[in-house]
């Protein structure tokens, strides 16, 4: 048995598996993503990290380490003057691995590495999960206080359209007893001027019978 075994070395002698690591470093870091198992995206992790902290100091000792590792002046140069300046602010963490399934031909476990700050799409739904998602006290005291602000609103709109209708009641009756006065003043009148002519057409007739008398 091997002993001492720690890390994986990928069924590949020494300079053969740095090489291979030197490589996917650089296409990963040209292109941002790459697509292959998932035991070598963990060992190119490993790998690929420690030189993106490093590209954080823009400095010659830098730039000769990096190259070191990488032997290839284009992912060096990508590396210090793009990929450095999106990751200042991460402390780490700078790649992330997603499981597509398994291959066809020998069923070996296949995933996507890639570097977090350059997928737009998926740092956007991230922001909006977050944005959406609330923290509530234990206890669901969170819920309970959802829940009484609810129905409270529900108990004032509910009084709120009570109050509206009693105000319309109040005046539809105003409006109808206006109504109301408005038809028997004109009867009140005429009612007076009848009586009034009636009592002259009295007092006429009494003058009369009196002037009659006197004549007689």
């Amino acid at each position: 048995m091997r002993h001492g075994k720690r890390f994986n070395h990928l069924g590949r002698t020494a300079p053969h598996r740095k090489a291979m690591l030197a490589n996917m470093a650089s296409s990963l870091i040209i292109h941002k993503r790459l697509t292959t198992t998932v035991a070598k995206a963990k060992a190119l992790r490993k790998y690929v990290e420690p030189l993106i902290t490093r590209s954080k100091v823009d400095s010659t000792h830098s730039r000769r380490v990096v190259f070191s590792y990488l032997q290839d002046k284009e992912s060096s140069q990508v590396l210090f003057n793009d990929v450095a300046e999106r990751v200042a602010e991460r402390p780490g963490g700078y790649t992330r691995i997603i499981k597509l399934g398994n291959r066809l031909g020998d069923n070996a476990e296949m995933c996507m590495i890639e570097l977090v700050d350059f997928n737009e799409l998926y740092n956007q739904e991230e922001k909006q999960t977050k944005s959406r998602t609330r923290r509530s006290r234990r206890g669901g005291s969170g819920s309970k206080k959802s829940d009484a602000a609810s129905t409270s609103s529900a108990a004032a709109d509910t009084t709120a359209e009570k109050v509206e209708t009693t105000d319309a009641a109040v005046a539809d009756d105003a409006a109808v007893a206006e109504e109301e006065t408005q038809d028997t003043a004109p009867e009140a009148v005429t009612e007076e001027t009848a009586e009034a002519k009636d009592a002259e057409t009295d007092s006429n007739d009494e003058s009369n019978d009196e002037e009659e008398k006197t004549k007689g």
